[in-house]
């Protein structure tokens, strides 16, 4: 091989692994049995926020299409971002031909140990259920039903453009809402890295958010995201200016596919 293909070819495959984009696109899981509700009403304001950490749905690029999810899909926070294929499944009030809606998981829905878990406790442990948007839930079967047997899978989350970091936090703790994930739409571990400073591991606080104890001030900052469920990893170089506050919300150029 000719000596500058080969080093043209090194550079290629470096500047790849530097990006970390993987060339697999998440497949999606099969399809389980599972329940649904709705909350809300007809424009979702009452869905809006949630314990994900998105804030305004439309702002942060969700929508109405969204769902909280049980506790044991939940998953203390791992599950958010992921998005799910719902199907309303034996039910008269299914619509006809049974369609599918795709939603994003933003909140939990809490167990209510006070019911039982077939009579009004929906997200009891060890039920799966989907507690949809009204406008969702209406996507697939008629509302007055109240709640319906269906069928999920994962699916790959399909985004535009890059990851996006919401910052918090004061000078010495920084605070990053992740959002607009594509692939598999999770998060397992991130680090942040400053024009000045190496790797630093970040922990998982709640949802989708993750914090760092360092003073970041004044540095132009990279993020190292791993997912939860295919545990690959992507690298959000320079994400941040140096002049990133808290308040603002920066998006990248890398993201999961």
């Amino acid at each position: 091989m000719d000596q500058n293909l080969y080093r043209k070819c090194l550079v290629i495959i470096s500047m790849m692994a530097m990006i970390g984009t993987s060339m697999a696109a998440y497949a999606g899981t099969p399809w389980r049995r599972a329940s649904a509700t709705f909350y809300g009403d007809d424009t979702a304001s009452a869905t809006m926020g949630g314990a994900c950490g998105y804030g305004n749905m439309w702002d942060s690029g969700y929508g109405v299409a969204t769902t909280a999810l049980s506790t044991v899909l939940f998953n203390d926070g791992y599950a958010c971002g992921q998005c799910f294929q719902i199907r309303c499944v034996s039910s008269p009030n299914c619509y006809y031909g049974s369609p599918a809606t795709v939603v994003t998981a933003t909140n939990i829905c809490p167990p209510n140990y006070g019911q039982d878990s077939n009579n009004g406790g929906w997200c009891n442990p060890p039920r799966a259920h989907f507690d949809l948007t009204k406008p969702a839930f209406m996507k697939i079967a008629n509302w007055k039903a109240g709640i319906i047997p269906v069928s999920y899978r994962r699916v790959a989350c399909k985004k535009s453009g890059g990851i996006r970091f919401k910052f918090e936090g004061n000078g010495y703790w920084l605070l990053v809402y992740v959002m607009n994930v594509g692939g598999a739409g999770d998060i397992k571990t991130m680090a942040v890295k400053g024009s000045r400073t190496g790797w630093i591991n970040m922990s998982h606080n709640w949802g989708a958010s993750y914090q760092a104890f360092s003073s970041l001030y004044g540095q132009s900052l990279s993020f190292r995201v791993t997912s939860y469920t295919t545990r690959q990893t992507v690298y959000a170089w320079n994400a941040a200016p140096a002049s990133w506050s808290a308040g603002k919300t920066y998006q990248s150029k890398a993201n999961f596919y």
